[in-house]
């Protein structure tokens, strides 16, 4: 059968393929005015084929089909059409294109009856390869932002807001991209040019070094997800799979803000960290509960669904951490605040009113957000062995709780996804308990200013606990003092261990001064093994690898030495005892061997040269952007590089821009003997291009010859200078000239040419030796994996073990004493924080005793502003969490019961944007100590109920420290001031608008109610304020 069609309009093209058994692919066509038109055919050729016609235009066609002419005219035509016999086409007009598709032994058969419309699959133009690629990887990544890896650029390509990709063109998708991330990333966006007859495409890139720097702002500022599409060179049967494309585009990894492995743009001391969030109720998936809705009121969490359980799992893809936890879901607040996590991902298939309160509470605490699928939940704990180091033990399996077991498949699968398969080894899933830790809530660790400071909001600032104690010289042991401060321990037997190697490094000096100045030239050990387990380490990773376990043995010879009998620090019996466990700790063997492996193997002097050159070669990256302006942009494009970058290039001369036949090696030539052999062979080449360089200078008669390579133009002999360029210019040397001036030239010699291929041949084998000793030496370092991570660890308990010693010396701190019972007994007692800011003035610190607990569980204490009341309660607060992190206290001395939970309620501040006045944020935090605080809890409340008329005020925080002394029985410290205005019962709604009078009512008691304080405590509040309320109401008069 034979199919033609010819049209009168001049740009009518055509496209007809046939795929299989099937005529596949739908022709179209785009005329000067942007009209279309499309050719379709469908069925099956044993059986049928149906033509359909479909003309989108005023411009007149005719097809001819086995010699049936078909006119289209304006009004669109769907035409079923029967082909006849087949036999020579009649070509009736000057057709201006023409296209032919033959079928032999075609079946004859009726045509089976079809629509009187076909519906049309509008795909859009077709658009070059790159374009095409980001287009596909923009569609099965709709909420990504794509970054597609063109040779040494980047290109940026963004979702639709609208949802997925449309068939609209490409320059309105990306005309909203531009838009939206131009500016902010500031990127000026080009016209890519394409096909004939289409418009140019917009795009914005930049060179591919500079990625870490375009992810922060992505991913960290603007909290985007972000997919990296890279180029893989096709094989020869790729490239005919593909219909002979060179490089195939797919996304390699998706980037997000709780999945970052080694990025330069990371916090170095702190974790990033990404958590996983799942609720059950009664051992089931909450999304098997019954959905209702449930409206929140005033943000505060549903009371109803206190009964609910939480399953917290989260994990540090740049360490390797990975660490579950059982929580209610009334302290889930409390849990974000102290993990830090950067994004949070819950199941998508909650139950409305779970997710509803989840979502607030993560809104709250601005953290990212993402949806997951849920059914990922249901895998086992084995179902883990293959992204973990270590399989975890059966026996510890069973310790798992349903939600903990939840959380986790769901964080590890999300991760999996996100990684496109990277290869993954974490460390073994450690369980934390509510009991093994002191539980700081989000108002304590915000008021007491643990980590952050609560007026500007700097993590780490000055004027915060950690920075107050932050004396580590590694970047691991700050990230585990920060996880230390955050969650104290509250177990006596870990707490005194702490306290002991305290104790031993506060006494000897000298071990003491030794570590830390071994420690200071330690790297990140953690981060380091992470890489290699993960596949991405390189030489540099691996020389300081090699550093830190030399270090590491240096850090163990000291501790042994500490131990010998008669060593001028030898310690007593107790601390010997502390020492010898630490050395035991350390596994030396196999990094040993790993150590003398690397050394051995990489040229550390080789590896400087290679950056050197790299340095330099990122002059050529100025020079491909400048012929990118020159090809893609316009002059006024080219104006606007940066004149200092223009001048680089216009200094260097052509000879200069062109890659050298200089090279770098990073591995020793003894690193292996087929490296050996390698390279005398290509030393054995090379004196052989020495001696090819005499003999051409001396036939020449060229002095300046030499024999160079550039990626340009190949091999060839290169000569400068008049002279030398004329006399190479009479020489008969059988060979073609290449780029000639007046002072150089350049030409072409078949020996040299020759000898170059050999040259690169065996230069091109050396890297691949190369690369498969780094190969071999990654897996040595992931067969040590475990034991350099626990080397790691005994590192960063020793260097904060160092930094609480020095502290100690240098405040004078006091080791404190700590128990099982509920005394908090302090002498001498002073703010951390506060001293030091003082002293900086020249100013003295007043010290305070301090003794409530079992005798004396409250203490009320009042005083005239700036007396030092908001001091005092918190300088309380914060000897009880440096004692249990394990920390001396600013204190003469202490004895302190151990803490299971901090409370506080300090300082005011509204939320109008969630509707909550100063006295209703008091409320709801005086609310959660109420709730949760037990026995051995610590709380420190201040100026309770000042929001509010003075008996209302007073009523308020009568009620709170009766309930605090009668049901919570906790150690309390309580500031407080009393106001006098009027106040009367009732119900109430507020109207929010102004009214001529005076308002004498606060409706105190009403909003305690509403933010959640206990009914009991709400009751005494009313008949204090029934007995005060008379004697404090009186009528002053107006106010002049």
């Amino acid at each position: 059968m034979e199919v033609s069609f010819n049209s009168k309009h001049q740009d009518f093209g055509k496209c007809i393929s046939i795929k299989g058994n099937h005529l596949t692919q739908i022709s179209r066509s785009q005329f000067s005015r942007n009209k279309f038109l499309t050719i379709q055919f469908q069925g099956h050729f044993e059986k049928k084929i149906i033509l359909c016609i479909a003309v989108l235009s005023d411009v007149w066609a005719d097809v001819i089909v086995s010699g049936t002419r078909v006119s289209t005219r304006r009004t669109p035509v769907f035409r079923p059409i029967k082909y006849a016999k087949c036999g020579p086409v009649d070509q009736r007009r000057g057709a201006k294109s023409k296209s032919t598709a033959k079928l032999d032994e075609l079946p004859q058969g009726a045509l089976e009856p079809v629509p009187d419309t076909v519906e049309m699959d509008d795909q859009g133009p077709v658009y070059s390869t790159v374009v095409q690629q980001a287009r596909n990887n923009m569609r099965k990544y709709e909420k990504c932002v794509v970054l597609t890896r063109v040779g040494s650029f980047y290109e940026v390509h963004s979702p639709f807001k609208s949802g997925p990709f449309s068939t609209l063109t490409l320059q309105q998708l990306y005309c909203e991209q531009a838009v939206e991330y131009g500016p902010l990333l500031n990127l000026k966006v080009a016209q890519k040019r394409s096909k004939a007859g289409l418009p140019p495409v917009p795009m914005a890139g930049f060179p591919f070094f500079q990625l870490d720097r375009f992810l922060k702002i992505l991913v960290q500022d603007l909290n985007k997800y972000v997919a990296i599409s890279e180029e893989f060179a096709n094989d020869p049967s790729g490239k005919v799979k593909s219909g002979g494309l060179m490089f195939d585009r797919r996304v390699t990894r998706i980037v997000t803000p709780g999945t970052l492995i080694d990025e330069k743009f990371m916090n170095p001391y702190e974790n990033n960290f990404l958590l996983a969030v799942h609720p059950t109720s009664n051992d089931r998936d909450v999304a098997t509960v019954g959905d209702r809705p449930v409206e929140l009121k005033n943000n505060v969490l549903d009371p109803e669904l206190s009964s609910i359980r939480v399953g917290l799992a989260w994990l540090d893809l740049s360490t390797g951490d990975f660490l579950t936890q059982a929580i209610n879901i009334m302290t889930l607040p409390s849990a974000l605040a102290r993990i830090g996590a950067k994004e949070v991902i819950v199941s998508d298939t909650l139950n409305n009113a779970v997710l509803s309160n989840i979502t607030s509470i993560v809104n709250h605490e601005r953290l990212l957000l993402t949806p997951h699928n849920g059914k990922h939940a249901e895998l086992p704990i084995s179902a883990w062995t293959s992204m973990l180091e270590s399989p975890t033990p059966k026996a510890a399996e069973a310790a798992f709780t349903h939600e903990e077991t939840a959380a986790g498949s769901m964080l590890l699968t999300y991760v999996a996804e996100k990684l496109q398969g990277l290869d993954l080894k974490l460390q073994p899933p450690q369980r934390r308990l509510e009991l093994d830790t002191m539980s700081i809530d989000k108002n304590s660790l915000r008021g007491l200013e643990v980590l952050v400071t609560s007026r500007e909001g700097i993590a780490g600032g000055k004027g915060t606990l950690l920075h107050t104690v932050r004396q580590t010289v590694t970047r691991s042991g700050s990230r585990l003092l920060k996880d230390w401060l955050s969650s104290p321990s509250a177990s006596i037997s870990v707490i005194n261990a702490r306290l002991d190697l305290v104790s031993i490094l506060l006494h000897s000096s000298a071990l003491r001064e030794s570590i830390v100045k071994e420690l200071r030239c330690t790297f990140d050990c953690q981060r380091l093994v992470q890489q290699f387990s993960m596949g991405r380490g390189d030489a540099d990773d691996l020389v300081s690898l090699f550093k830190t376990i030399e270090i590491t043995e240096s850090i163990a010879g000291l501790l042994q030495k500490t131990l010998l009998p008669n060593s001028a620090d030898e310690p007593g019996h107790a601390a010997s005892g502390l020492l010898r466990l630490m050395y035991g700790r350390f596994s030396l063997d196999g990094p040993r061997a790993l150590a003398t492996r690397i050394s051995t193997a990489i040229d550390e002097e080789g590896l400087m040269q290679s950056h050197r050159k790299e340095e330099n070669d990122s002059q050529g990256y100025i020079s491909a952007a400048q012929d990118v302006l020159q090809s893609e942009g316009s002059a006024a494009d080219y104006d606007e590089m940066p004149r200092i970058l223009r001048a680089k290039v216009a200094q260097q001369g052509p000879s200069e821009l062109e890659a050298t036949d200089e090279d770098t090696w990073i591995m020793r030539k003894t690193a292996s003997p087929p490296l050996q052999s390698l390279h005398n062979s290509l030393s054995e080449l090379c004196q052989q291009r020495e001696e090819l360089t005499v003999a051409l200078r001396s036939e020449t008669g060229a002095q300046s010859l030499t024999l160079r390579y550039a990626a340009s133009s190949g091999h060839v002999c290169h000569v400068k200078g008049v002279k030398d360029v004329h006399n190479t210019a009479k020489a008969a040397l059988g060979g073609r000239v290449g780029r000639a001036t007046k002072s150089s030239r350049t030409f072409y010699n078949t020996q040299w040419t020759n000898l170059g291929a050999k040259m690169d041949l065996v230069k091109y084998q050396i890297r691949a030796e190369e690369q498969r000793i780094l190969h071999e030496l990654r897996e040595q370092v992931v067969l040590n994996l475990v034991k350099l991570r626990r080397n790691a660890a005994v590192l960063d308990e020793l260097d904060i073990g160092c930094a609480f010693a020095s502290l100690a010396k240098d405040q004078g701190l006091t080791r404190p004493t700590l128990n099982m019972s509920r005394n908090h007994k302090i002498i001498g007692g002073r703010h951390p924080t506060v001293k030091l800011g003082l002293e900086e003035e020249g100013r003295v610190f007043v010290g305070n005793d301090c003794f409530v607990g079992e005798e004396e569980r409250v203490w009320l204490i009042t005083g005239p502003n700036m007396g030092g009341k908001s001091t005092f309660l918190r300088q309380n607060a914060l000897i009880s969490i440096l004692a249990q992190t394990g920390s001396f206290v600013p204190a003469e001395h202490a004895e302190l019961g151990i803490v299971d939970q901090m409370f506080t309620r300090v300082g005011s501040a509204d939320d109008l944007y969630r509707d909550q006045s100063t006295f209703m944020v008091e409320m709801l935090e005086t609310a959660v100590i109420l709730n949760q605080a037990t026995s051995r809890s610590f709380v420190i409340m201040d100026e309770i109920g000042r929001g509010t008329t003075p008996e209302d005020g007073i009523a308020v925080a009568f009620a709170c420290l009766h309930h605090l002394y009668h049901h919570n029985q906790c150690r309390t410290l309580f500031a407080t001031h009393f106001h006098a205005l009027a106040g009367e019962g009732g119900s109430f709604s507020f109207k929010h608008r102004l009214q001529k009078g005076i308002n004498r009512a606060s409706h105190a008691l009403k909003v305690a109610r509403l933010a959640g304080i206990p009914e009991s405590a709400i009751q005494t509040a009313e008949k204090v304020l029934a007995k005060i309320g008379p004697v404090l109401v009186h009528d002053s008069g107006p106010i002049r």
